[in-house]
């Protein structure tokens, strides 16, 4: 990936972050019919940031795939269901950090069904109100790239609509 999230070359998932190749990545806030948010804890052995609490559900983006396609499969995966709507696009950034380096795509999913995540990605989880979530972003240790990504999806939804001024 370049700094305009064009593809200039492909490798394997390893080599990306032994590298700090630049790739892509999804990022899926999912819902619950209450309007909760599925929060978890990453098993301690993730390649990254392992054992650490993120309020979204998501992953890389495979060769040939697009970000459309991986959202809904990156949540359907990792909520452990099948049949999810397809999950709305929301924004985009690119995640920056020494030696790494990703393209996230952001999304949101309703999930009405009842989620049963992989045991190998998913330590602990639970949907949380937004008050209930807001407590615990100085509690707990979260994965840096989704807890800018919801930093971020708090002010893009602060910002008023670009045709408001």
């Amino acid at each position: 990936m370049d700094e305009r999230d064009q593809v200039v070359g492909q490798a394997p998932r390893g080599e990306v972050y032994a590298r700090g190749l630049r790739h892509r990545c999804v990022f899926i806030l999912a819902r619950d019919a209450a309007g909760r948010v599925f929060v978890h804890r990453r098993t301690e052995h993730k390649l990254v940031f392992p054992g650490l609490y993120d309020m979204f559900v998501g992953g890389v983006v495979g060769a040939g795939e697009s970000y459309e396609e991986a959202a809904l499969r990156e949540a359907e995966e990792e909520l452990g269901v099948s049949g999810l709507p397809a999950p709305t696009p929301l924004f985009a950034f690119c995640f920056e950090r020494p030696g790494k380096s990703w393209w996230c795509h952001v999304y949101e999913v309703r999930c009405d069904l009842p989620v049963d995540p992989q045991v190998e990605e998913v330590a602990w989880h639970a949907f949380l109100t937004e008050e209930e979530l807001a407590v615990r972003l100085d509690e707990w240790e979260w994965v840096p790239d989704g807890a800018e990504a919801y930093e971020r999806l708090l002010a893009w939804r602060a910002a008023p609509p670009a045709d408001a001024g």
